[in-house]
């Protein structure tokens, strides 16, 4: 593996962990909406990545992250009496998301430092490339 390889596997990091902060936020943003059935009430999304090793002829050809895709969360909604509320069943339950606001919030906070930390690995390895190209002056 090459030195540019971390410029490969960092960046391809931070686009996965971009889209971790990106689905944390739609969850928050939705989590106190309500719906009248079951199908139509959102529903937590979270996503999955897999580490991806790529070789060719023996030499490591592609590394990195890769965003599987984004699923949603198989728990059970809340139901709350809200027989006012215009989105009422016929009994005056609304269904409510699954999303668990501090999961969420520590999710985002770990997406955010793994992101920052990969940011780090970049300047790090510019430096040391940079360091090691002014030798050869």
């Amino acid at each position: 593996m090459s030195l540019l390889d971390v410029f490969d596997i960092a960046g391809s990091a931070m686009s996965a962990q971009s889209v971790r902060l990106n689905v944390t936020s739609s969850n928050l943003a939705n989590a106190q909406s309500a719906g009248g059935t079951e199908d139509s009430t959102y529903r937590a999304r979270n996503p999955v990545f897999s580490a991806v090793i790529q070789s060719l002829h023996g030499d490591m050809a592609s590394v990195g992250v890769k965003v599987d895709g984004v699923y949603e969360s198989t728990a059970k909604l809340k139901q709350e009496y809200q027989p006012n509320n215009p989105l009422a069943d016929k009994d005056g339950y609304v269904y409510l998301p699954n999303v668990n606001m501090v999961d969420e919030m520590a999710n985002m906070i770990s997406a955010s430092r793994s992101y920052q930390s990969n940011v780090e690995v970049l300047n790090t390895s510019k430096q040391m490339l940079l360091a090691t190209l002014r030798m050869g002056q």
